[in-house]
């Protein structure tokens, strides 16, 4: 899902579980999960459909906030 999709659809009020996992291509990397109901899971990706991938948490965390999302849960 795209940054501007996950700010307009967590601005409408819609629920995500946001999960932070190691990139299983690069275990030195993170990748963001969010998780709805239904078992649908989505991968942050960027404009040409890749996924985004962080090299620190810290990055991380600064995308989160940005994006409107106030907690994860990480997986190491």
């Amino acid at each position: 899902m795209k940054r501007e999709d996950v700010k307009t659809k967590h601005g409408e009020g819609m629920h995500f579980d946001t999960h932070v996992i190691a990139n299983p291509a690069n275990t030195h990397e993170w990748i963001i999960l969010f998780k709805k109901e239904a078992g649908r899971s989505y991968f942050l990706v960027n404009d040409n459909e890749e996924i985004e991938s962080f090299g620190q948490l810290d990055e991380l965390i600064r995308e989160l906030r940005a994006l409107g999302i106030k907690s994860a849960e990480v997986h190491f």
